[in-house]
């Protein structure tokens, strides 16, 4: 069991972030990551597509003995949770749980939260029910940001451009005490965000929570590999144009493979 991999996926490619975090915490785990690039974005369908498509992707994972499920997608995390532990014959993680998790168990007290997220995701609530169940007397802003995902997948993560498009979002939240950045694609606008926010918010990233949370399952349950270098294998279910481009942008520097399926 130790030496078996772990498994992601996510609608595209956002969730890399979460295995570029993990990799740095634990470089000598093996990972598959599952980039369901063919049919995305999921934050703008149905929830019957979204589990659909998640329960899909989870098959895809289970086929490569995983030793465990990383739901790195936030609209997957958000729409089809439940579904996925109640199929998966593994355990699995939801990178929504985590964030908000670190929003709740934090040593700060955060009187204003905002949340930002693609469409989908905001209007499931799922972030603004977990940290109401344990905050109920925080006050939640959460807010849809669907010029986000393509502003980054375009490489325009600073600029006058994406300033603007934040600026248009985050105006009247920007006396939050913290930011939920609810997508696995905003870890890339983070200098952009803190900059506009300022200094007395703090951005909650998700993706380093997932890959913090990861490390203490498989130390808990006794399956985490310490030895040897790992490997990162990547599966795009379609190649769109510039995807090397974009795996570099989202994961860094680490030695993989891409592969089609």
């Amino acid at each position: 069991m130790r030496d078996r991999p772990i498994g992601f996926f996510d609608s595209g490619l956002g969730g890399l972030t979460v295995v570029r975090e993990f990799v740095k915490l634990a470089p000598s785990e093996d990972i598959i990551y599952l980039g369901d690039t063919a049919r995305l974005p999921y934050g703008t369908k149905s929830a019957e597509s979204v589990i659909r498509f998640s329960l899909e992707n989870l098959a895809f994972l289970i086929e490569k003995e995983v030793k465990l499920v990383v739901v790195a997608c936030s609209t997957s995390a958000s729409v089809a949770m439940d579904r996925i532990r109640e199929k998966s014959l593994v355990p699995a993680i939801s990178v929504v749980e985590a964030g908000a998790n670190a929003v709740v168990f934090s040593e700060r007290s955060f009187r204003k939260i905002g949340i930002i997220g693609t469409t989908t995701t905001i209007n499931k609530g799922e972030y603004q029910r977990l940290i109401r169940e344990r905050q109920p007397s925080a006050r939640i802003v959460a807010r849809a940001c669907p010029l986000l995902v393509p502003l980054v997948e375009e490489g325009m993560v600073a600029g006058p451009i994406p300033t603007a498009v934040v600026e248009y979002y985050l105006h009247d939240i920007r006396d939050a005490d913290a930011l939920v950045l609810g997508c696995t694609h905003y870890p890339l606008l983070k200098p952009l965000l803190s900059e506009y926010m300022g200094p007395k918010t703090v951005m909650v990233d998700p993706s380093e929570e997932t890959a913090r949370v990861l490390k203490e399952r498989l130390e808990e349950n006794n399956i985490a590999r310490t030895k040897g270098q790992g490997r990162v294998r990547v599966f795009l279910t379609d190649f769109p144009p510039g995807y090397e481009t974009l795996v570099s942008r989202f994961l860094g520097p680490v030695p993989l493979n891409i592969e089609k399926v």
